[in-house]
């Protein structure tokens, strides 16, 4: 009896114990998550006031985009509209490189958006498809270049026979392309005619589009905010209405984040599946998360140009299949809960619920109404994402210097604070990031990543996910040196290697575009881009930065 009831009384105290120790875990859980609300919000207003300071100065530089002239106004059209109007013989190729190079020549001193042209030459090859055309064409000859005469522009990082090829580091400033990168090279075989090449960020590596060779490229919803990076020059032009067909990549929301701080469409499709020979000095053998991506006016750009540059895998990606939107399943997240990464602001949030309503009411008996989801693994998309960079084979720092040495970020530093360094602060930032914090810790990375990317993909069979942009609308200039890591929201869908649309969603009260991600699993591009239409149609899609000639009625 004895026996029995000490074993009951160690019972007794094994249950009290794991109560207690429940209850314990309990309230660690609630106080975590207390003091992460209040660093979030503590963030969020520290966020504001930032933008604040900067303001002050950056508004007292602020310059309007000159308006859209009338005999400019066929810029507003798509590029496959275009295109098409080529071919029926309604618009010479030569009078449409004409009004893009006098648009582009209208809204560059504002906007700093350009680093080269081959203007002349554009008009001779503008000719050239004229003569074709008046010559006669095959329907087989038109289907093989499906945009014969349309001017593209594209950013410096791909390499353009003959233009500036700097990667804007002062070690390359007089560096030219001796040959065409491989998108650069299938997009002249589809009949479109480069024009000019635009700003990036040092290596493509910074969330602003700024270099100490051209300087900075502005917004043109706002100067005095960033266009950011590292597409930022193309999104600049391709905003200022300048530019039918925005040549982009994407290694950490190089097209999508331009997209959404200019207002524009962006696809960042699945990685694997577009070359990126001979862009940023990359042999195209190399193993990575980057795409070739373009931003646009039109939703309705974006599969036929990814096709081009995706040539052979183009099929892989179905771009062009069918989609009834009505069976699509919608999932959303209205943030990440990554300490690194700024709280997201009231007018995002109000932008993704309004998508969600509208969403809401296409659910029928084969579908459901939109489902909230979330993983663990977005509450580390930076650490996610630089271990992914670990993993690419560039180095950083040795092409800073174009490979004739290694950069070092404290010596760097130091320079720079004496004014003798010929790196921006965004660039030596990321070498001391790369130079001096430890590594994340693999294991732990690659299996976070894997479960994330096989749980989301998994969710998203035929289906998509609506993820918030960015923390907030485009920031005024350097703001983002105060938040670097913002651009991880971007990032951690290379990561997954999965497409993503950025969709425009119209503009705040201050003027500036507001904005989502629609995101599918790997090759279901026609998921996303299917919502993406649908958004366009309901939500206006691309607003003009300046006045647009009202069309003949």
């Amino acid at each position: 009896m004895a026996t029995e009831k000490h074993s009951s009384s160690i019972s007794k105290k094994d249950k009290s114990g794991r109560r207690k120790s429940k209850t314990n875990r309990i309230c660690k859980d609630v106080m975590i998550n207390l003091l992460k609300k209040l660093f979030f919000l503590f963030r969020y207003f520290l966020d504001q006031f930032i933008d604040f300071v900067f303001s002050l100065y950056w508004d007292g530089k602020r310059h309007a985009v000159p308006d859209l002239e009338k005999r400019h106004a066929i810029l507003m059209e798509s590029a496959v509209t275009l295109a098409e109007k080529i071919r029926k013989k309604e618009l010479k190729s030569e009078d449409l490189v004409t009004a893009c190079i006098e648009r582009i020549k209208q809204v560059n001193p504002v906007l700093n958006a350009v680093t080269d042209e081959r203007y002349e030459d554009a008009l001779k090859d503008a000719r050239e498809v004229d003569k074709m055309i008046e010559n006669g064409l095959s329907e087989e000859e038109f289907k093989q270049k499906p945009f014969l005469g349309v001017p593209f522009t594209a950013k410096e990082s791909h390499a353009v026979k003959g233009m500036l090829h700097t990667l804007g580091i002062r070690a390359r400033k007089d560096a030219r392309a001796t040959e065409d990168a491989e998108c650069v090279r299938l997009l002249r075989a589809a009949g479109a005619i480069p024009v000019a090449v635009t700003n990036v960020p040092e290596i493509n590596k910074w969330q602003e589009t700024r270099n100490m060779v051209f300087g900075q490229t502005n917004n043109p919803y706002n100067t005095g905010h960033t266009t950011g990076g590292s597409s930022g020059g193309e999104a600049a032009l391709a905003a200022a209405i300048a530019s039918p067909i925005s040549l982009c990549s994407d290694i950490g929301g190089s097209t999508r984040m331009p997209a959404f701080f200019c207002g524009l469409f962006g696809l960042n499709p699945t990685a694997g599946h577009t070359s990126l020979k001979g862009s940023a000095l990359r042999t195209g053998l190399e193993p990575t998360m980057a795409s070739v991506g373009f931003v646009s006016k039109h939703c309705s750009d974006l599969a036929p140009l990814t096709a081009v540059v995706a040539a052979q895998q183009a099929p892989l990606l179905q771009l062009h299949r069918e989609v009834n939107l009505k069976d699509i399943q919608v999932y959303y997240m209205e943030t990440v809960k990554d300490l690194r990464v700024s709280p997201i602001c009231s007018d995002l949030r109000k932008a993704m619920n309004k998508v969600v309503a509208n969403l809401s009411s296409l659910a029928t008996s084969t579908g459901s109404a939109p489902k909230p989801y979330y993983h663990e693994g977005f509450d580390h998309c930076f650490s996610l994402w630089r271990h992914a960079m670990a993993r690419e084979a560039e180095s950083f720092a040795r092409l800073l210097t174009d490979n004739a040495g290694e950069a070092v970020g404290l010596l760097e530093l130091g320079k720079k604070l004496i004014g003798q360094s010929d790196y921006t602060v965004a660039a030596i930032l990321k070498l001391l990031d790369d130079q001096l914090m430890p590594p994340v810790p693999a294991a732990w990375a690659d299996e976070l990543t894997e479960t994330l990317r096989e749980d989301l993909g998994r969710t998203l069979s035929g289906g998509v996910l609506l993820a918030p942009a960015a923390p907030s609308p485009a920031p005024p200039h350097a703001a983002l040196l105060l938040r670097p890591y913002n651009f991880a929201i971007w990032g951690i869908f290379n990561v997954l290697k999965f497409p993503a649309v950025q969709v425009p969603l119209g503009l705040n009260s201050d003027g500036l575009p507001l904005g989502i991600q629609v995101v599918a699993a790997p090759r279901q591009e026609a998921l996303c881009l299917a919502v993406a239409k649908h958004l366009e149609k309901q939500f206006g899609g691309f607003v003009p930065p300046c006045k647009v000639p009202k069309e003949d009625s």
